[in-house]
């Protein structure tokens, strides 16, 4: 990870605290760089509501993808609270997002900062507890939670009547067992409770009805890493970290990977270019090897061109412009990549991982995939092409009983907007010969 700007608490709220040496900071280290200082300060000083409405008034969107709004979300538990009630939060660590490991890399160093991130929002909504759903690869993370957790039960930071507040919270690690479906939020919670983790039916939503019946809150780690640093500097400095480039608040954890010089992710401030983010931290293309597309957010994002290299990295502006900010680690495709081999590659991961609980899902992407493999081999039909098409429409927003079948026909859509000639060239030649004898007969 290169490091272009010096890293400060003001600038870097996210990293600031990581050695130099990639080992993961623990405890001691964590409090002597402000660790905790906001938790102490929220239990001393501040009610439930008033958490709320500070990361409310904040800005904070979520940083799993979607970027819905962390206050709104916090807002939407029911308003009515009374001694006894369970409420649940959920930590979403199953990043199975291809290309991205930024979820990853903080878990890894700053195993506390999670915590400290959890406390808060628990405290906020009133949760009785958290469970830490996190990717069943990760084996090393799972070892640093567990060993950050005991240390703050140690310190009496979970438990019971947490520094003399009368809080009491518990956080679970919960690891599961590899599914990229569990990254939606109410199959996490049916994996979480033991069930297929195949997506509910929506209303009611977890935030009324989630786990085990219970209210329920799920952030993802990056955006519970927000969260001490809101608390510590307040609202005011989060929302000109960007300086005015972006109408999104603090920093988010960007990146490139793919056959760049320098692949990696790096903390920014929203409204940073992708040019910016490709040409002075990713250092540019590996030699010989031009842009030809790229992703800006993860695998289920539409491809962009190189004349979409200016754009600012937030979520409105890369919405506009076509696509989705998603995870934000970008993935490049070089001139050397085949489109049709890329994208049949991509759409047989998402094939793998339909769980299998709506027809259009179930059937489409396997057959997609079928399409793309003759397309591949040169041995397509004249009709394959409109095909794939058509199931980009029915396999669309709103035709699903969940959004991975319409995350999966973005890059597939977005392939054939911008290099339809590449899957034209998949037609078979004899099919092109016998339709050239037909046109002239």
């Amino acid at each position: 990870m290169n490091f272009i700007y010096p890293r400060t608490p003001e600038t870097h709220p996210l990293t600031w605290r990581m050695r130099e040496d990639d080992q993961p900071v623990w405890l001691k280290e964590y409090q002597s760089k402000n660790g905790y200082v906001s938790i102490r300060k929220i239990l001393k000083y501040m009610q439930h509501d008033e958490v709320v409405a500070l990361i409310k008034n904040s800005g904070l969107r979520g940083r799993g993808g979607a970027g819905f709004f962390t206050g709104v979300k916090w807002s939407l538990m029911p308003s009515a609270y009374t001694m006894g009630d369970i409420r649940y939060l959920l930590c979403n660590a199953d990043e199975m997002e291809p290309g991205t490991y930024k979820d990853r890399f903080l878990m890894e160093r700053l195993p506390h900062l999670l915590i400290e991130g959890i406390l808060i929002a628990g405290y906020a909504i009133q949760a009785v507890c958290s469970y830490i759903f996190l990717r069943y690869e990760y084996v090393n993370v799972s070892l640093y939670l567990l060993r950050a957790i005991q240390e703050a039960i140690d310190i009496g930071l979970i438990g019971t009547n947490i520094l003399g507040s009368g809080f009491n919270f518990k956080i679970y690690l919960h690891t599961g067992a590899g599914r990229y479906i569990c990254g939606e939020e109410t199959a996490l919670i049916n994996s979480l409770e033991g069930k297929r983790p195949i997506p509910r039916a929506k209303p009611p939503f977890p935030a009324t009805v989630g786990l085990w019946g219970k209210p329920t809150c799920i952030n993802n780690v990056e955006t519970l890493c927000n969260l001490p640093a809101i608390v510590e500097h307040g609202i005011n400095w989060y929302k000109n970290i960007s300086a005015k480039k972006s109408q999104d608040t603090g920093t988010k954890l960007m990146g490139f990977s793919g056959r760049v010089n320098n692949p990696g992710v790096w903390e920014l401030p929203f409204g940073t270019s992708a040019r910016e983010i490709l040409e002075d931290y990713a250092g540019g293309m590996c030699a010989g090897l031009h842009l030809k597309a790229w992703q800006p957010g993860g695998a289920s994002t539409a491809f962009f061109t190189y004349d979409h290299l200016d754009i600012n990295m937030d979520f409105d502006t890369v919405s506009i412009a076509g696509s989705r900010l998603g995870t934000a680690i970008a993935m490049v495709v070089d001139h050397e990549m085949s489109m049709v081999s890329l994208v049949r590659n991509l759409e047989e991961f998402f094939a793998r991982e339909s769980c299998g609980w709506c027809t259009p899902c179930r059937d489409g992407l396997p057959w997609i995939v079928k399409l793309l493999m003759s397309l591949e081999e040169k041995t397509g039909h004249p009709g394959d092409v409109k095909i794939l098409e058509e199931l980009c429409f029915i396999l669309g927003p709103g035709k699903t009983f969940c959004a991975h079948a319409p995350g999966a026909i973005e890059p597939l859509q977005s392939a054939l907007k911008y290099f339809m000639e590449e899957f034209e060239e998949g037609i078979s030649s004899d099919f092109i010969i016998k339709l050239r004898h037909t046109d002239d007969v």
